[in-house]
C-alpha cells in the first residue's frame, strides 16, 4: 500500500484491495464472533481481555480503509454528489440489514421463549421486553434509531459515521486542515458528553458506541487508505515504543492482575475516562494506534510477510487458513449479519449441552467453519455467476 500524495482534493482512488485490510478484518470477524456468544471461555483470550483497545476498532478501522477503496473512486472520478449517493447507498444497505439482524435476533428469542422447555428467559438476557411489551412506540424508535439495545449497537455506529463522509470528505475538498479540525472536534465533543445519540425513549440511556467517537479510528484508517496521511515509517524505535505500549496496557486490562493487585485496579478506576468504550477515550486510541502499527510491520509492505512461501505442509496450510480469513475479511458486512445471530445461537445450544470445554471448543470450530461457509456464499452471489456466458 503506497499512499497518494496528500496534496490532491478528493480521496486517491484506490481500486485494488490492500491484503491486510483483508487478513486484519477477517481476524477481527472471528474475535466479534467469541465475543458475542454468551458464556463463552474462549472471549477470556480474545485483545480485549489484555489491552484498552479490541476486535471493534480492527473492524470500524479496517472499515475505514475499505471505504476509501469502494467510496474514494466515486468521489474523485465522479465528484461529490455521485460520491456523496454512493455512499448513501451503503448507508441504505447498511440500515436495512440492522433492521434484519434486530428481527431476527427478536424472533430467535421470542421463540425460545414461548416453548416451556426452556427455563432461561431470553427476550430478557437482550432487554428486549421494552420492545415487546410496548411495540408501538419502540417500533419508531427502532426504525428511527432512537430504540438501539445494547447488543445491537455496532451497526447503527457505522450508518452514522458513513453519513459523516461526505461532510469529511467536503471538507477536505476546501482544505486539508478543515476535515481534521471537523474530526478532532467531533471527537472532542463526544468525550466532553456534548455530542451522543439517544438509545431508548424512556431513559437517558445512550448509545453504547458514540458514532461521534468512533469516527476518529474510521477517518484514521480512511485518512492513510485514501494518502491524506503518509504511512508511517519502519524502523525499530517505533517498533519498540509500540510493544512498550501494548505491554504497559496490560496490568490496567487484565482481569487477573486487576484481582490480585487493588492498586492496578485503582489506577485503572480513575483513567476510565481514557479508556472509555462508548466515547473511544484517548488511550483506547493510543494503544490501538500501537497495535496497528504492529501488525503493519509484522504483516510487511503489501502484506509479503503474511504470505507463506515454499511447498512445506505448514507452508501449504498457512495458505490455506490465510485464504480462509481473507475471504471472511472481504465479506464482512455479511459475516457480521450472520454471526450476531449465530453468536445467540451458539449461546442457546451451551445453555442446553452445557459449558464444559470440549462443548465450547466444538461450538466455536462449528461457528468459524459456518461464518467461513457465508463468506464465500456472499462472495458467490456478489460474483453473479448467473451473467457469465457459457464457453462455445
Amino acid at each position: 500500500m503506497t499512499p497518494q500524495t496528500a496534496n490532491t482534493a478528493q480521496p486517491a482512488p484506490v481500486s485494488i484491495r490492500d491484503p491486510r485490510l483483508d487478513f486484519y478484518r477477517g481476524i477481527a470477524m472471528f474475535i466479534i464472533l467469541i465475543a458475542h456468544v454468551p458464556g463463552n471461555f474462549w472471549a477470556l483470550w480474545i485483545p480485549a481481555r489484555f489491552g484498552f483497545s479490541d476486535a471493534t476498532e480492527i473492524f470500524v478501522f479496517c472499515s475505514g480503509m475499505a471505504s476509501a477503496i469502494a467510496f474514494g473512486k466515486a468521489f474523485a472520478t465522479r465528484g461529490w454528489f455521485l460520491g456523496t449517493a454512493r455512499v448513501a447507498f451503503r448507508v441504505w444497505q447498511v440500515y436495512w440489514a440492522h433492521i434484519a439482524v434486530f428481527f431476527a435476533i427478536a424472533l430467535l428469542m421470542a421463540t425460545l421463549n414461548s416453548t416451556e422447555l426452556f427455563k432461561k428467559d431470553y427476550i430478557g438476557s437482550l432487554n428486549l421486553w421494552p420492545f415487546f411489551k410496548d411495540t408501538a412506540p419502540n417500533l419508531i424508535g427502532l426504525m428511527t434509531l432512537t430504540y438501539v439495545p445494547n447488543y445491537f449497537d455496532i451497526l447503527p455506529m457505522y450508518i452514522a459515521i458513513l453519513a459523516l463522509m461526505p461532510f469529511v470528505v467536503g471538507l477536505r475538498n476546501m482544505h486539508g486542515a478543515l476535515a481534521i479540525v471537523f474530526v478532532l472536534v467531533l471527537w472532542l465533543g463526544a468525550n466532553m458528553g456534548y455530542l451522543w445519540m439517544p438509545a431508548e425513549p424512556w431513559s437517558e440511556r445512550k448509545w453504547f458506541f458514540n458514532p461521534f467517537g468512533w469516527q476518529l479510528v474510521f477517518f484514521t484508517g480512511f485518512a492513510l487508505m485514501s494518502g491524506w496521511l503518509p504511512q508511517p515509517p519502519l524502523n525499530k524505535w517505533l517498533v519498540a515504543l509500540a510493544i512498550v505500549i501494548v505491554l504497559a496496557t496490560v496490568p490496567f486490562a487484565y482481569f487477573r492482575v486487576l484481582r490480585a493487585f487493588p492498586e492496578f485496579k485503582a489506577i485503572a478506576g480513575d483513567i476510565k475516562f481514557l479508556t472509555t468504550k462508548t466515547e473511544f477515550g484517548l488511550f483506547r486510541y493510543i494503544h490501538f494506534l500501537a497495535l496497528a502499527y504492529l501488525g503493519w510491520a509484522v504483516a510487511g509492505e503489501g502484506g509479503q510477510r503474511l504470505i507463506a512461501r515454499g511447498q512445506s505442509v505448514f507452508a501449504k496450510a498457512w495458505r490455506v487458513i490465510l485464504k480462509i480469513i481473507m475471504k471472511v475479511g472481504q465479506q464482512s458486512l455479511a459475516v457480521f449479519v450472520f454471526s450476531m445471530v449465530l453468536a445467540r445461537f451458539i449461546g442457546f445450544m451451551f445453555d442446553q449441552l452445557g459449558r464444559d470445554t470440549w462443548t465450547v471448543v466444538a461450538g466455536n470450530l462449528i461457528g468459524f467453519v459456518l461464518i467461513t461457509s457465508i463468506a464465500y456464499l456472499a462472495g458467490w452471489f456478489k460474483s453473479q455467476p448467473w451473467r457469465a456466458r457459457p464457453a462455445k
